[in-house]
């Protein structure tokens, strides 16, 4: 199965794949309200703004595996982000990214080793991870990279379509 065929939902509920952003460089984002890095929404907006009109999605993920830092329902969650940090990139359902109950989709994200080599669990909020057009994992950037990192922006300017 493609990662593009994986079921997910958006964050009002309505089915979706990523499927819709096919041929586009991704930026996968478990984001939450409540965290120290929340104001990360911001940097992750700014990208958006940047390099969409290029071929980059950037697509965020709420979780509430760490320390209950997303308990908001989808509704809070989208009133936040969009009042605080005036996101208007796509998020989608609230999915846990961790074992037992890992998401399909971060079942398939955690075998991209970071920029130190090491795959698996997803250690905190705001971990990043690239997706090259075509659906491969080809990047993947703790949470303590920042959305302007130099690292990350390098990786996302090689990945985009075109």
């Amino acid at each position: 199965m493609s990662l593009y065929d994986i079921a997910l939902s958006r964050l009002d509920g309505q089915p979706a794949t990523l499927g819709e952003h096919r041929d586009r460089a991704l930026l996968i984002v478990n984001v939450a309200s409540q965290c120290k890095l929340t104001s990360q929404y911001a940097g992750l907006q700014q990208l958006h703004e940047r390099f969409a009109p290029r071929g980059l999605s950037v697509l965020g993920f709420p979780c509430n595996q760490f320390l209950d830092r997303e308990p908001g329902t989808p509704e809070e969650i989208s009133a936040f982000v969009t009042a605080t940090f005036g996101v208007t990139f796509p998020l989608y359902e609230k999915l846990n990214v961790n074992d037992p109950d890992r998401h399909p989709l971060y079942t398939r994200l955690v075998a991209q080793p970071d920029t130190d080599g090491q795959a698996g669990d997803v250690e905190w909020n705001f971990e990043k991870f690239v997706v090259a057009p075509g659906g491969v994992p080809v990047a993947r950037f703790r949470c303590t990279a920042a959305p302007d990192d130099a690292v990350l922006l390098a990786a996302l300017e090689a990945h985009l379509p075109g």
